[in-house]
């Protein structure tokens, strides 16, 4: 299982796992190849967009569980 760390940047994550770009998107989180670097972490990714802890914990199991595909 690619279990994704929260505090992971997202350049990293990007280039280890870059289907992630379409998951990350179609949660409104913005990334590199979407056209507008973000060098922070997908915590502050997510955090920017509203998630709160809880959110974040959901979407990086989903994420997790989406790159097992």
């Amino acid at each position: 299982m690619a279990a994704i760390d929260p505090d992971i940047t997202i350049e990293d994550l990007v280039r280890e796992h870059p289907k992630a770009v379409k998951f990350l998107a179609e949660r409104g989180i913005r990334c590199i190849a979407c056209g507008e670097p973000i060098w922070g972490t997908l915590r502050e990714a997510a955090a920017e967009k509203g998630f709160d802890e809880e959110a974040i914990t959901k979407l990086t199991a989903e994420l997790s569980e989406f790159l097992d595909q």
